[in-house]
């Protein structure tokens, strides 16, 4: 019998969770139950076929997996609500939400449950994800469903739970440092004469690129770095010029600095 799933939380990061399953094949549109207090804006999904409602406990009622994807401050009411209608022999659960560790869940629900805490980020919209992910009390078949629901939405990792705040500054954050050097790179090709939009194509795909090369081939980037560099070559004088302006470290010294806010904040 397939599986069916809960989204509690219709949000942007929720929807986009549905609409990826679905539109890889996953799961069947009407094995998916979204929630959202205002169900008029899942109107699209409902179209597909999801089945959408504004009540979390009948959701939970009809689906094995339950997917919390609200915010920080309603995960503790959620869940006690919720508490009555959980079956431990029944139902895992999977976290999404930012900053809601293993042991915040089982201090409301306990520590029966097979439980789950992911953590994807942006590109989850164009199922271009990574998305990592820690465990508790999950079978091998449980794992692997959880690692193929979110290999639909990307690629996936697992880690330990206390990597999650690394894995933040490094995959979620770290979208935020790409865009800002593939803004540079446009910048710097307007400025050698090419128009915005051309200069941002280039450089944006020139990213894809380089990235899909490291994920398809698994080199090392300084592999990668030599096909491109030629003695006394314009490529090798322009990484030398970052590298004197601090290129590298400004970026490790970004991360570091993102890691200890997270940490300190905490």
């Amino acid at each position: 019998m397939s599986k069916k799933i809960a989204i509690i939380g219709g949000g942007n990061l929720g929807t986009a969770i549905a609409e990826g399953l679905i539109s890889s094949g996953f799961i069947l549109p009407e094995h998916i139950i979204i929630t959202k207090r205002n169900i008029a804006t899942l109107k699209n999904l409902e179209e597909k076929g999801v089945l959408v409602s504004n009540n979390n406990i009948e959701a939970v009622q009809y689906a094995d997996w339950v997917i919390l994807a609200v915010k920080p401050f309603q995960v503790k009411e959620i869940l006690l609500t919720l508490k009555p209608h959980l079956q431990a022999g029944r139902h895992a659960l999977v976290s999404v939400i930012t900053g809601i560790w293993i042991k915040d869940i089982q201090e409301v629900i306990g520590s029966d449950f097979t439980l789950f805490r992911a953590m994807p980020n942006t590109a989850i919209a164009i199922q271009e994800s990574i998305t990592c992910i820690c465990r508790y009390n999950a079978s091998e078949e449980q794992v692997g469903y959880a690692a193929d629901m979110f290999n639909q939405l990307g690629k996936t990792v697992f880690i330990e739970e206390k990597l999650m705040d690394a894995a933040t500054v490094l995959g979620a954050c770290g979208t935020a440092f790409a865009m800002r050097y593939i803004r540079a790179n446009i910048q710097g090709g307007i400025e050698i004469g090419f128009d915005a939009a051309t200069a941002s194509l280039i450089a944006a795909q020139t990213v894809k690129g380089a990235a899909e090369l490291l994920l398809t081939k698994h080199t090392h980037p300084e592999q990668e770095i030599d096909k491109v560099t030629t003695p006394k070559g314009c490529t090798i004088a322009g990484l030398n010029e970052m590298e004197h302006q601090g290129f590298s470290s400004s970026l490790i010294k970004g991360v570091v600095t993102s890691y200890k806010k997270i940490v300190n904040d905490m």
